[in-house]
């Protein structure tokens, strides 16, 4: 609060009431002057309705993409405000400064800076889905808040990475001191703020590690056998790798693992010319994600078409993730002479990975 009312963002529409009674701790929502809409997805802004029927005559700001956006959302005739990157709203001692971050990650995404206070509010940038009864990132497990981070980074902002960079260094280029970094997901960084920036560069520019991940799901535990060979390749040759049965993990963990890792081992069996459905959307994933500086191999069992390999390659190609090494198939259950193929296949992955 300042000489005028700011509100930046509001909340998911479950939780409306909650939000608007918090606000009512703090002062009266009809005396809010302005509210900001950094980003339109109901997660961030389906409160807005309820939040604007308490103060109609308050300014809406958004960036020059959002106002098609939040209209299209809820068709109100709000008094909009649209801003660009490097203007400036007075709010009294001190001003709000607006970036636009396009697709980080929608086309309407938009920073909101509070000057005076150095806060930089970037909406989804920056977050996490970690659920703390704690509000700082100084007060957390400070693990656990970085692999957190990763997984938000890896899962949801990957495809952007060069706009990613680009941003940074707009953002750093404005010379603004930061003492407060509060995204909308997660805690908010207040003690060196500026070390999760640092994390989005490096993770930005997608340099892997050397290491592995094998992801499966098996039928009749064929697969199985198969992918636990392929990791007894893979330690043979001091290649650090996880492994993942697809029915039981969960596809997120899998997807951070992955944009770690230089090499993704995939294996299934062959079901209807194609490849079981819980291994099915990794691919997809892997599509809209855009992982750079990956190579890949596939593997799987089968009773007669035998298809598994050839699909799985197919959509590694389409990915851009080069297959290293041809697969290995099985029919029926896999025979000694698979399993060693399966081993020398992880072996000949690991050296592509060590290069």
């Amino acid at each position: 609060m300042d000489e005028k009312v700011v509100l930046v963002d509001t909340a998911w529409k479950p939780f409306q009431d909650e939000f608007i009674k918090n606000i009512r701790q703090v002062i009266n929502p009809e005396k809010i002057d302005i509210v900001v809409a950094n980003h339109s997805e109901p997660d961030h802004s389906s409160s807005l309705p309820a939040v604007m029927r308490h103060c109609p005559q308050a300014t809406l700001v958004v960036s020059s993409r959002g106002e098609e956006s939040v209209e299209g959302h809820y068709h109100q005739p709000w008094n909009f405000k649209k801003v660009k990157t490097g203007d400036r709203i007075n709010i009294g001692k001190n001003d709000l400064i607006f970036v636009e971050a396009t697709m980080l990650h929608w086309p309407d995404s938009m920073f909101t800076y509070l000057t005076g206070k150095n806060i930089l509010m970037p909406n989804d940038a920056f977050g996490q889905h970690y659920a703390s009864a704690f509000r700082f990132n100084d007060q957390v497990d400070q693990e656990e808040l970085y692999e957190e981070a990763l997984k938000y980074y890896a899962n949801i902002l990957t495809p952007y990475s060069n706009l990613v960079i680009k941003k940074i260094d707009e953002v750093l280029a404005l010379k603004l001191p930061v003492e407060m970094i509060a995204p909308s997901h997660g805690v908010i960084w207040r003690k060196d703020p500026l070390q999760i920036v640092k994390k989005y560069q490096e993770w930005a520019a997608q340099g892997p590690e050397k290491t592995a991940v094998v992801l499966y799901d098996t039928m009749w535990e064929g697969t199985r056998q198969m992918a636990e060979a392929i990791g007894d390749g893979l330690a043979a040759e001091n290649v650090s790798h996880k492994l993942f049965h697809m029915a039981v993990s969960d596809r997120n963990d899998v997807i951070t693992e992955i944009f770690k890792t230089k090499a993704v081992v995939i294996g299934s069996p062959t079901l209807n010319q194609g490849i079981l459905p819980t291994v099915a959307p990794i691919l997809e994933d892997l599509r809209g994600l855009k992982f750079q500086n990956k190579i890949g191999a596939a593997f799987g069992t089968y009773g007669w078409s035998g298809e598994c390999v050839k699909v799985i390659e197919e959509h590694l190609t389409r990915c851009k993730i080069a297959v290293a090494v041809p697969g290995v198939r099985a029919k029926w259950q896999p025979k000694a002479e698979d399993l060693e193929n399966c081993r020398k296949l992880g072996q000949a992955v690991a050296r592509e990975v060590k290069k």
